[in-house]
């Protein structure tokens, strides 16, 4: 068993806690039918999600493009969401 790096393990910590809250205002942006703080917290929740992308790629530039690739499904997602407002009679 490898030994357990505590700034590592701090580093995971705080990640997860923040990558749920951001979690959070994603889905409360989504709900809310706002595209651009929905693609926002999508793309902060997939940059803080970087750190095991890394840990198994060791690669950080892999990172870029999934929180490109998040930022655009939000974007995309919420647009396709938001539907034309029904006249009132």
């Amino acid at each position: 068993m490898a030994s357990i790096d505590p700034l590592i393990a701090v580093g995971v910590l705080a990640a997860t806690a923040v990558t749920d809250a951001a979690y959070v205002f994603f889905n409360a942006a989504v709900a809310a039918r706002r595209r651009v703080p929905a693609a926002n917290w999508s793309a902060v929740w997939y940059l803080l999600s970087a750190f095991a992308v890394i840990s198994y790629t060791e690669n950080p530039a892999y990172v870029a493009f999934a929180a490109a690739g998040s930022w655009l499904g939000a974007y995309a997602s919420v647009t396709w969401l938001v539907r034309p407002a029904k006249p009132r009679p």
